[in-house]
C-alpha cells in the first residue's frame, strides 16, 4: 500500500493541473475514400489562377530556354545515353531553381510595394477585442524543462500585457518518457504555477505513451479538451511569440469564418554559434522575400509548417485526423511530417489556409551546428518521402499536391546534383579516352571540353544558371536595403553584403557534406531504415572531435583520395573538382568552426551576420533570456 501511495498522490496532483474535459470528436480520415474535390472557400482571393499561371508558366519558359541552350552544347555528335541523362538532370534541377526564382521575384515585388498581408492582419494598429477562447499548446518531448517553461512564462506575460489574458489558456502537452526528465518537468511546472499565481490559466497534461508522436499529442488534446476552444495555437519547444501577435491572429480567425489556419513567418533568433547565426541572418535577409512570394501564389491553399500557427479547432478535429499509412516501413505507419498532410486535409475539407509573413512577433530557434541540422534533416527526409503515400489521396486540391511534391523533391535534389556532377565529369573523360591502362591525360580539362563545341553558349548557360540560383539572395539583400530600420539594425549595406558573402562561402563549403548526408538519407529511407525521434539540442553546438571523426572521417579521406586521383589524371581536372573536394576534405574543421560559440560571438562584435533582434531584442525575447539565465548572472 505504501509503495502505491506516491503514485496515487502524483496522479492526483497532475489531475489538478487540468481543466474539466470538453471532448471533441476527431475521426481518422480515409485518404482513399470518395471524398469530394476541395471546394473554394468563400473568402478566397480572386486572380489566383493568373498568379499561378505566371509562376509555373515563367518557370516552364525559363527552363525551356536553358534546356535548349544546354541541348545545343551537347548536340555536336549526336546525343548518347550519358548526355541524355545529363540533359534530363539539368532540366529537372533548373526547373527547381527557376520555381524558387519566380516565387522570390513575386515576393520581392510584394515587399517593395509594402502591400498589406492577407485577411487584413497587420502588425500595427489597435488590437482586436476578442470574444472567443484560444488554447496555446506547447508539446514537449524530453526537453530541458527550465528552458521550455521560461519561454512559456515569457509568452504568458506578454499575452497578459495585452489585457486579454482571460481569453487564453496555456497547455504543456508532455510526451516525456524518461523518468528523471519527467520528475524535473513536473517540479518545474509546479514552480511556474506558483510564480504566476492562482489566476493563471496554465495546465499540464502528460501521456504515458507517445503514440503518433507530436501529431498524436495534439490529437489527444483535441479529443479531450478541444470542445472548449474556438482556436488552438501550436507552439514548438523553442517557440516564442508576442502577446500582440497572438491576439491579432485570434482576431483574424474570428473575422474570417472560412479560415482554418493562419501561419506566420517565424524569425530564427538566439543563435550563439557561427552556424546558428548564419541561419538566423539568412532567415532575416532572404526569408521575407521567399515567404511573401509563396503567400502571393499559395493564396488560400497555404502550407503548414507545424508551429507558430493558429488553427480553428473544430475544423482540425473534423478533417485532420491522421490515418496510419499503408505499405512497407519506413513509409508505412505513423505520419511523421504531419503538418503538410494536415494542411492538405483541411483544404480538402473546404477550409482556407493562409500565410501572413508581414505580421512579425513570431520567433523560433535553429540548430546550433551542421551536425544537429543534419540529424533533424534525416527525420524530415523520412517524413517528406513518406508523403509519396499521400499524393494519390482523393479530393486534395492540386496546390496541396504541389506542396507534397515539393517536400519530396527537396530531398531528391541532393542525389540529383551529385549525379549531375558525376555525369558532367564522365562525359569529357569518356571522350578523352580515359581507360584503366591509361589514367594520365596530358593537358586534359573538363572546362576546355565543355567550351569546345560552343564556348560562348556554354559560358552563357553557366552564368545564367548561377544567376537564377543566387538571384533570391540578391533580391533579399535589396529588399533589406529598402527597409531603413532593418538595414541599420543589420549593420548597414556593407556589413550585410559582407555577411552574405561569408554565409554563401560557408554554405558552399558545407554543401558537399549536406549533399552526401541527404543522399545517404534518401538511400537509407528507400532501404527501409527508420530515422528514430530524439529531442533537438537548443544551445550548445559543440561536438566532440571523436564524434566528428566517426561521422565525417570517412568522407574526408574519400575526398582526399578523389582529389589525388583527379590530380593524377590531370591537374586541371583536380582544379575543376576542387570546390567539392575541399568541402569533403575540410568537413571536420568546417564543422568545428561553425559550431563554435566563440567564432559566432566574435563576428557579432564585428557587426557581421547581425539581425535586429540582437540589437534591440523584443520584450518577449529579452524576458525569456532573463528567465533562462542561471541565478546570479
Amino acid at each position: 500500500m505504501n509503495r502505491m501511495q506516491p503514485l496515487a498522490m502524483d496522479t492526483i496532483a497532475r489531475d489538478a493541473w487540468l481543466p474539466p474535459e470538453s471532448p471533441l470528436a476527431m475521426p481518422v480520415q480515409d485518404l482513399h475514400d470518395n471524398a469530394p474535390a476541395a471546394r473554394r472557400p468563400v473568402g478566397a482571393p480572386a486572380g489566383m489562377a493568373l498568379r499561378r499561371a505566371g509562376i509555373f508558366g515563367g518557370t516552364a519558359l525559363l527552363t525551356l530556354v536553358a534546356a535548349y541552350q544546354i541541348w545545343w552544347v551537347l548536340r555536336g555528335g549526336g546525343t548518347d545515353v550519358l548526355e541524355g541523362v545529363l540533359l534530363a538532370l539539368f532540366i529537372a534541377l533548373f526547373g527547381w531553381i527557376a520555381l524558387a526564382f519566380f516565387s522570390a521575384l513575386a515576393g520581392f515585388a510584394h515587399v517593395l510595394a509594402r502591400r498589406g498581408d492577407w485577411l487584413g492582419v497587420k502588425a500595427e494598429g489597435p488590437l482586436p477585442v476578442l470574444a472567443s477562447r484560444t488554447a496555446l499548446l506547447m508539446p514537449t518531448y524530453n526537453e530541458d524543462p527550465q528552458r521550455l517553461l521560461a519561454g512559456l512564462q515569457a509568452i504568458h506575460e506578454s499575452v497578459a500585457a495585452t489585457g486579454q489574458s482571460d481569453r487564453f489558456d496555456f497547455f504543456v502537452l508532455s510526451d516525456t518518457n524518461r523518468e528523471p526528465e519527467r520528475q524535473a518537468e513536473e517540479a518545474a511546472f509546479a514552480a511556474l504555477r506558483a510564480r504566476l499565481g492562482e489566476g493563471a490559466r496554465l495546465f499540464y497534461r502528460r501521456r504515458e505513451r507517445n503514440t503518433e508522436r507530436k501529431a498524436g499529442n495534439i490529437a489527444d488534446w483535441v479529443r479531450r479538451f478541444g470542445g472548449a476552444y474556438a482556436q488552438m495555437l501550436i507552439l514548438d519547444a523553442d517557440s516564442l511569440m508576442t502577446g500582440e501577435t497572438i491576439v491579432r491572429l485570434a482576431g483574424a480567425m474570428e473575422r474570417n469564418g472560412d479560415v482554418a489556419l493562419i501561419q506566420t513567418l517565424p524569425m530564427i533568433v538566439n543563435g550563439r554559434t557561427l552556424f546558428a547565426r548564419m541561419q538566423q541572418f539568412a532567415g532575416r535577409v532572404y526569408g521575407p522575400v521567399v515567404a511573401h512570394g509563396v503567400a502571393w501564389w499559395h493564396g488560400a491553399e497555404s502550407n503548414y509548417w507545424g508551429h507558430n500557427a493558429i488553427i480553428r479547432t473544430a475544423a482540425f478535429a473534423a478533417h485532420a485526423g491522421l490515418p496510419e499509412l499503408r505499405g512497407r516501413k519506413p513509409f508505412a505507419g505513423t505520419v511523421l511530417s504531419h503538418d503538410f498532410v494536415e494542411a492538405a486535409l483541411l483544404r480538402r475539407g473546404g477550409w482556407a489556409l493562409y500565410m501572413v509573413p508581414g505580421l512579425g512577433g513570431s520567433y523560433e530557434e535553429g540548430p546550433p551546428s551542421l551536425s544537429d541540422m543534419l540529424v533533424r534533416d534525416r527525420r524530415w527526409c523520412q517524413g517528406n518521402l513518406q508523403h509519396g503515400g499521400v499524393l494519390d489521396a482523393r479530393g486534395l486540391h492540386w496546390i496541396s499536391r504541389v506542396h507534397l511534391m515539393i517536400g519530396i523533391g527537396h530531398y531528391f535534389t541532393a542525389p540529383m546534383w551529385a549525379m549531375l556532377m558525376l555525369v558532367g565529369l564522365a562525359i569529357p573523360l569518356q571522350q578523352a579516352g580515359l581507360a584503366v591502362d591509361q589514367l594520365r591525360l596530358q593537358d586534359f580539362s573538363p572546362a576546355t571540353y565543355w567550351r569546345g563545341g560552343d564556348p560562348e553558349r556554354f559560358l552563357w548557360v553557366f552564368w545564367f544558371t548561377m544567376s537564377v540560383l543566387l538571384a533570391p539572395k540578391a533580391m533579399g539583400y535589396l529588399a533589406t536595403l529598402a527597409d531603413a530600420a532593418t538595414r541599420r539594425a543589420c549593420g548597414g549595406a556593407l556589413r550585410i553584403a559582407a555577411g552574405m558573402l561569408l554565409e554563401t562561402l560557408l554554405a558552399a563549403l558545407m554543401a558537399p557534406v549536406t549533399m552526401y548526408v541527404q543522399s545517404r538519407g534518401v538511400a537509407e529511407v528507400l532501404a527501409g531504415k527508420d530515422s528514430g525521434w530524439e529531442p533537438q539540442r537548443r544551445d550548445d553546438g559543440s561536438v566532440p572531435l571523436s564524434s566528428l571523426l566517426r561521422s565525417y572521417g570517412g568522407l574526408s579521406v574519400f575526398g582526399a583520395l578523389i582529389g589525388l586521383a583527379a590530380w593524377l589524371v590531370s591537374p586541371a581536372l583536380a582544379a575543376w573538382m576542387s570546390p567539392v573536394i575541399l568541402g569533403m576534405v575540410l568537413s571536420i574543421p568546417v564543422n568545428l568552426l561553425t559550431a563554435s560559440q566563440r567564432a559566432g560571438q566574435r563576428l557579432r562584435r564585428l557587426g557581421l551576420l547581425r539581425i535586429p533582434e540582437e540589437v534591440a531584442p523584443p520584450a518577449v525575447l529579452a524576458r525569456a533570456t532573463e528567465l533562462r539565465s542561471p541565478p546570479g548572472r
